[in-house]
């Protein structure tokens, strides 16, 4: 009896590294899981502010275009818009530009709106793993009677 325990004593040393194996495994994908979880809340957040800024930009060129006064607006062909960054939008630079478009004495203008929203270290190489950057484009037609 003495020499079955010895043969048995190296057994639960394998099934014990064994376990251990297969627990680091499992910790290790539920890690990666909870990373990749995190980085698309930040894309899904970076992404709703460029499109925010986008229609924000959209809206100011319409205030331009079609001011509350009555007065007859400006299509500036490209501008740049800069939202606030105290509302949440640092970060963010739109390009917006409008284009008329007159047929049987109708001007119709049509205004798009391209937002980049970026974080980390984007300046030098946007490969980089600290570089985070989105862009949202939104066009709106519009037409001045």
């Amino acid at each position: 009896m003495n020499t079955r325990l010895r043969k048995q004593q190296g057994s639960a040393l394998v099934i014990a590294v064994f376990v251990l194996i297969v627990m680091f495994l499992l910790a290790g994908t539920l890690i990666r899981m909870l990373a990749d979880g995190d980085e698309s809340v930040n894309v899904e957040v970076w992404g709703a502010r460029a499109l925010f800024s986008a229609n924000s930009a959209a809206d100011a060129e319409l205030a331009k275009l079609f001011p509350l006064s009555g007065a007859v607006g400006v299509c500036s062909a490209t501008s740049t818009w800069t939202p606030p960054s105290s509302l949440g939008f640092h970060g963010c630079t739109v390009a917006v530009t409008c284009n008329p478009i007159s047929v049987d004495g109708v001007t119709q203008y049509q205004i798009t709106s391209n937002a980049v929203c970026e974080t980390g270290d984007c300046a030098g190489n946007a490969a980089t793993s600290n570089c985070l950057r989105v862009n949202r484009q939104v066009e709106v037609e519009a037409r001045g009677d």
